[in-house]
């Protein structure tokens, strides 16, 4: 019996000691943690028996409490991890949360730069001219000129193909490239085949979910030039930062060039409460106007897409 005493006491010192060791290790963590020291002499077995086991809920309280961050910190993670998400399908879980800003990738306009080539813009006319390639997959692809006037200054960066944006108020211009269309004109296309485009789950439009109320207003051609199609429509998209449906009008045209199947299309648009009000509606209805595709001139160059991935592949 003595000696089941004096090796339960001499147990209750060696351990406690190191947990509370153990847990003062810890005390960089911002978690509040109590050293308790027992003695075994002047203590009974039940005794040092209770501190030890109140050591190991202190101890195993300390350790939920870090585990919990460590998991909130890992889940962190694997919400940002939700970006290889947008880049395979253009959306991404959770478009409201972090993962949804940290996804932003470029919008699949259909948009293939021409190797060698930038996009300009004059400053004092606002003419921006972008060259692009259509059929761009083939072994034979065919270099477009593509220009408009634009109020507003040219976008750069990763996220931009050809466009035209004011950063404040969000009016602006953007190219796009349809599908083929299928031997069909300009004119016989449905309108359905050009927003299919416009907004595709990873189109412009679609950076935080897919627009809704899409509605058609107009359909129609200019008869000076036929080869030009316009629609006017309004949609909603949602925004990020307050979690609403924002109205917006629009305005597309497009044009499919002699000898091609695709339609190249530019698009602008501004907010309804902008539309009118604030004289955006001129704005967009001008550079709609304006709008011209056609052949690039021939030269000795190779017609090629420019790599603009990060990834050293052509993106259609």
């Amino acid at each position: 019996m003595l000696l089941t005493f004096l090796y339960l006491a001499t147990s209750c010192v060696f351990t406690a000691a190191a947990f509370s060791s153990t847990t003062s290790d810890r005390s960089s963590r911002p978690t509040k943690v109590t050293t308790t020291t027992l003695h075994a002499t002047n203590k009974s077995p039940l005794s040092c028996r209770k501190s030890f086991l109140s050591t190991v809920a202190q101890t195993a309280s300390t350790a939920a409490a870090i585990a919990f961050v460590a998991s909130a910190d890992e889940a962190r993670a694997e919400e940002s991890m939700d970006v290889e998400n947008f880049l395979k399908s253009g959306g991404v879980a959770m478009p409201m949360g972090v993962s949804g800003q940290a996804g932003k990738s470029r919008p699949e306009n259909g948009v293939v730069l021409r190797d060698g080539t930038d996009v300009s813009r004059n400053t004092k006319s606002g003419d921006v001219l972008a060259e692009i390639l259509l059929s761009a997959s083939s072994t034979d692809p065919t270099a477009i000129l593509t220009s408009f006037s634009s109020p507003w200054p040219l976008a750069t960066g990763s996220l931009f193909d050809v466009e035209c944006r004011d950063s404040k108020t969000g009016d602006g211009a953007f190219i796009a490239v349809s599908q083929k269309a299928s031997g069909k004109s300009i004119q016989d296309l449905p309108s359905s085949f050009f927003l299919s485009r416009i907004f595709s789950p990873s189109g412009r439009f679609s950076f935080y979910g897919a627009p809704t109320d899409v509605k058609v207003r107009k359909s129609y051609a200019v008869e000076s030039n036929p080869n030009y199609r316009f629609i006017e429509l309004s949609f909603s998209t949602l925004s990020q930062s307050t979690q609403t449906e924002i109205p917006r009008n629009a305005i597309l045209v497009a044009s499919i060039p002699p000898g091609t199947d695709e339609a190249v299309m530019m698009v602008g648009s501004a907010t309804a409460t902008r539309w009118r009000k604030a004289g955006a509606e001129d704005a967009v209805r001008k550079t709609a106007e304006s709008f011209r595709v056609e052949p690039a001139p021939k030269t000795k160059l190779k017609v090629r897409a420019k790599d603009r991935s990060p990834f050293g592949e052509i993106i259609f």
